[in-house]
């Protein structure tokens, strides 16, 4: 299964619009992937908070438009990363869409772990409520993004629906990056999955990005990782690894917490 990370750079000084249509080429150019991936809120920034308002759009809004197309033309499954979503009731949430290589919506996910302490994300957008997992010919995706990456059982719900491979897609910043290798890894290790996790790579707002998206093993083994700037990270991996990996070092049969009620 070949999958193909979008690290697109998101800089002040390009509009929106066009930055759509240089993704939606992108995603075009990766025909011959089975899945590609592009990272967290890469229309606006993921920090660049004044313009999620400005920017939100409807679920079915150009964002979706343009990347439907985009999976159709190029035949792929395509992850679109997440984008500033408008509820027709009013809330904002922060929204990864995945589409069929037919360009049909496969999945929505609303992210459930909001940035900011208080501030930016964490006020602005709204929380999600559900895991969501998508099943695609050779693997099922867990879906997660970002911050979501810092909570380990968001990560083991998603396993507990059958998720095999976990898709992360990011705007992490540079000064965290350590972390953001060492927590993919680790969710890698404990849930015995690949993760494909997609970052940006630019500035958003003044915050500098930490690019390095990776691809990791169910032995959390980095397989592939990008480096600073914008670049299309592409991978071979085996889905049916994780099978053998939870085979021959059967560590999730052996979990105890969480599985029953606590006792009184």
């Amino acid at each position: 299964m070949r999958v193909s990370l979008i690290q697109i750079a998101v800089n002040e000084d390009e509009p929106v619009a066009s930055r759509r249509r240089r993704a939606a080429a992108l995603v075009r150019e990766q025909a011959g992937a089975d899945l590609v991936v592009l990272p967290e809120l890469w229309t606006t920034g993921a920090f660049a908070f004044e313009e999620f308002g400005r920017e939100a759009e409807p679920l079915e809004g150009p964002t979706y438009e343009a990347m439907a197309k985009a999976a159709s033309d190029a035949g792929v499954w395509l992850h679109a990363g997440s984008i500033p979503e408008r509820d027709p009731e009013g809330p904002l949430y922060n929204t990864s869409l995945v589409f069929t290589p037919s360009g049909d919506l496969a999945a929505a996910y609303r992210k459930i772990h909001r940035f900011g302490f208080d501030r930016g994300e964490a006020v602005l957008m709204s929380a999600g409520r559900d895991l969501v997992t998508v099943r695609l010919p050779e693997t099922t995706l867990g879906l997660a993004t970002c911050y979501d990456l810092r909570f380990p059982e968001l990560f083991r719900g998603l396993v507990d629906a059958g998720a095999q491979t976990l898709v992360v897609p990011a705007g992490w910043p540079e000064r965290r990056r350590a972390h953001w290798t060492l927590l993919a890894r680790a969710r890698a290790v404990e849930d015995q999955a690949f993760v494909l996790a997609c970052g940006t790579a630019g500035t958003h707002a003044g915050v500098p990005q930490a690019g390095h998206s990776v691809v990791v093993d169910p032995w959390g083994e980095v397989l592939a990782e990008a480096g600073h700037d914008e670049e299309v990270l592409t991978a071979d991996i085996d889905p049916a690894r994780v099978a053998a990996t939870r085979e021959q070092f059967p560590a999730l049969k052996d979990r105890v917490l969480g599985l029953e009620p606590p006792r009184r």
